[in-house]
């Protein structure tokens, strides 16, 4: 008897360990930015942990972009780079795992570095959005406003009921964050959260690293889809 259990706990850690190890493997596949983001922005260089784009002058506001889930910040770099000749300066963070979810509390870092802007939103792209409604949920007086890219809050983050400016970008092709689900997240966000559709945008294009699986195809340029973000971005994120 005592043999088998010393057998089944060994084959039980053996399994543990081969899932972990799969589960690793499985995180570092991650999406790289594109040419077309390389074309456009040069070669994005990551500092201590961060993308960071600063704009020439002094940040009107700051912005934070959580990537989404095994998406290298760096794909976002074409973003940030519009975002901060608008006069955001704007960080995309490195997180463990290339996973959201493992580094909510990156955002405190951002702004500790930039303690002159005093107006700082936040939001995310699929996995990252999640990940950065609950960072505001729980910091609700450092932000001025959350955003989500093709993403939305978790059950568990209710803003129905929050003064909070909210800003839902999603794209009509979007194959992994669908029109059902921004539907049903109506139910979080406060009633004056405003919704911006991309007509023909689908959730890869949400960044620049190319085609996703799972996703629904794009049927506009990757750059239309992140001017059309840009713009939606700047128009809403007030300084």
């Amino acid at each position: 008897m005592k043999k088998i259990l010393k057998y089944s706990l060994v084959t039980i850690g053996i399994l543990l360990v081969a899932a972990l190890g799969g589960f690793y493997v499985w995180t570092q596949q991650t999406y790289e930015p594109s040419g077309k983001l390389k074309e456009l922005v040069g070669k994005v260089e990551p500092e201590d942990g961060w993308v960071i784009y600063e704009p020439k002058e002094s940040a009107k506001a700051g912005i934070v972009l959580y990537p989404g889930a095994k998406v290298e910040p760096e794909a976002y770099g074409y973003l940030a780079q519009q975002l901060s000749e608008k006069g955001y300066v704007v960080g995309i963070p490195h997180v463990p795992l290339n996973l959201a979810f493992t580094g909510v509390g990156k955002a405190e870092e951002v702004m500790k570095r930039y303690p002159s802007v005093k107006k700082w939103y936040v939001g995310g792209h699929s996995l990252g959005g999640v990940a950065a409604a609950s960072f505001a949920h729980d910091n609700l007086d450092e932000i001025a406003g959350l955003f989500f890219l093709g993403s939305y809050p978790s059950g568990g983050d209710d803003f129905s009921k929050v003064n909070l400016p909210v800003l839902s970008i999603y794209a009509e092709n979007d194959g992994l964050t669908s029109h059902k689900d921004i539907e049903k997240s109506k139910s979080l966000l406060p009633d004056d959260a405003v919704f911006y559709e991309i007509k023909g945008g689908n959730h890869a294009q949400f960044g620049m690293y190319g085609p996703q699986k799972g996703d629904n195809k794009a049927e506009l340029p990757v750059k239309k889809q992140q001017d059309q973000i840009v713009d939606a971005l700047v128009s809403w994120a007030k300084p």
